[in-house]
């Protein structure tokens, strides 16, 4: 049952009335005891927001955005409907129109008398829908990746009804940013806003075209920052009502100030289920600068592929608290090859700043200059160690071999211990990988609990470097059976550590 406020004060003033009436007190202090009721209740009530000077100030600079694209010849209607309605349940980025023969809003075709398909070039359809917002009194608009991709033609649409065909000037499917260009001029800016102020728990107001209804305003507060549901960004979470259409559409705080692009949603059923996420506008302004200056973003690389250190992993290793990022796979040729690291590196510093978790890494990276020389500092076999690194630039594809797995050749020597049956490592082995280590030929007990298998490479026991047999015979007599210690590894083409626990 849901109850509004004026009830609730209601009930509560009545409830006093009953307990307090049956004492005998004077029916001053009876007013006494019922007003601090009532006057919270309306405090209460005058506390909410009021969101229309926002509506009137910020209103109109969003624009609707409608995008269309050419008739594709010998397309499977039952195709085009699974790709829009997969793209549909991922992002939100309008009201996808299935290009369906018997589809409601399907164009139509006069058949002509000789039963032949016409010639001439199909007129372009209406594909999808979405929102964006005024960057510059020229014409410069910022919306989602998403809402433009793909589109032949686009079209925005002013609060005062005029529609004017937009050049896409440049589109980052990375942090799914795009800017676009009307010929235009005089028209409504917003503010932007400095995200680093938002607060969990701050009202936010998004405007937007959901299922293309122009216009539309929704409220709500933050939920969390720096939401981790992407590789260059985090998120601004929300439980604002974002739907099919909001895509591209602005955050606004209660200074009327933008301070992220509504762009994705949870959801089981592809509409609104009370979670949203909004890329922050500094990012965004970063991203737009870019793409304004040469249509394209440019990051910085350094060929590393990383995973998460564990608490557990990071105890075991004498690195204290769970943070920075474990060097799982080095390309080869890359920058990270050339300066030295090493699989099972962990990565605690960029340029001096902390890594708190492996996320950090590719922003820190990602947001440099290609060509800079850059220093990295590495947790390598309990101490830290600083690195020079010339950073190369990210390409759109990723090209290059991450160092692999040694063939499975069987060297002779072998060692028992916790489970373990290991041998040497051919000198060709030892040379693709760069480095020396011992194979698993079988495991059992506690090494097969704690994850280890028949083919790892076992790099490094403890914070040991294990090159040769010897060393790993060496390390592990010295072990104490009775405690835990980690194990660095190779499996195919990455490294990572587990830890094995005796007796468990």
């Amino acid at each position: 049952m849901t109850w509004s406020m004026k009830t609730i004060s209601q009930l509560a003033v009545a409830a006093s009335l009953t307990v307090v009436t049956a004492l005998p007190v004077p029916l001053g202090v009876l007013a006494l005891a019922c007003t601090p009721l009532a006057s919270q209740a309306q405090s209460v009530v005058k506390g909410l927001p009021d969101f229309t000077e926002l509506v009137e100030q910020v209103g109109p600079s969003v624009v609707n955005i409608r995008t269309l694209e050419k008739a594709k010849a010998n397309t499977s209607a039952g195709s085009s409907s699974d790709e829009e309605m997969q793209e549909f349940f991922k992002r939100f980025f309008g009201v996808p129109i299935p290009n369906l023969p018997n589809a409601p809003n399907a164009p139509r075709q006069s058949p002509r008398p000789n039963g032949r398909a016409p010639q001439s070039e199909e007129p372009a359809q209406p594909r999808g829908m979405g929102s964006g917002f005024v960057l510059s009194g020229d014409g410069y608009i910022m919306t989602n990746a998403h809402v433009v991709e793909g589109a032949d033609e686009v079209i925005v649409t002013l609060t005062d009804k005029r529609e004017f065909k937009a050049r896409i000037i440049g589109a980052d499917k990375r942090t799914d940013v795009a800017v676009v260009k009307i010929q235009a001029s005089g028209l409504p800016v917003v503010k932007v806003g400095d995200v680093s102020r938002l607060k969990v728990g701050e009202w936010v107001m998004a405007i937007g075209s959901p299922f293309g209804l122009e216009n539309s305003v929704t409220a709500g507060i933050v939920s969390a920052k720096q939401r981790d549901t992407g590789e260059y960004l985090s998120f601004i979470q929300t439980d604002v009502a974002i739907n099919p259409g909001n895509s591209g559409g602005p955050l606004i705080n209660m200074r009327g100030e933008v301070v992220g692009i509504n762009s994705q949603i949870y959801s089981r059923s592809g509409g609104y289920m009370g979670i949203s996420f909004a890329i922050p506008m500094d990012e965004a302004m970063r991203v737009s600068e870019q793409l304004r200056q040469s249509g394209r973003v440019t990051r910085g690389r350094i060929g590393v592929q990383i995973g998460e250190v564990t608490k557990e992993v990071a105890e075991s290793l004498g690195l204290g608290a769970s943070q920075g990022a474990l060097v799982r796979g080095i390309e080869a040729g890359s920058p990270a090859d050339k300066a030295g690291l090493e699989p099972g590196d962990i990565i605690t510093r960029f340029d001096g700043k902390a890594i708190d978790k492996a996320a950090d890494l590719p922003r820190m990276v990602g947001g440099t200059k290609p060509g800079t020389r850059s220093n990295l500092t590495v947790f390598r076999r309990g101490a830290h160690k600083d690195l020079a690194i010339t950073v190369a630039e990210l390409e759109p594809v990723k090209t290059g071999k991450v160092t692999a797995q040694a063939e499975e050749t069987k060297s002779g020597g072998t060692a028992q211990s916790m489970g373990l049956v290991v041998t040497d490592l051919t000198e060709a082995q030892k040379k693709e990988l760069k480095r020396g280590g011992v194979r698993v030929e079988s495991v059992a007990e506690a090494s097969a609990r704690a994850g280890l298998r028949e083919g790892d490479v076992i790099l490094q026991i403890g914070n040991t470097e294990i090159a040769q047999l010897r060393d790993f015979e060496t390390t592990m007599a010295k072990l104490d059976k009775n405690k835990s210690f980690n194990v660095l590894f190779r499996r195919g083409e990455v490294v990572q550590f587990v830890v094995v626990r005796p007796g468990r």
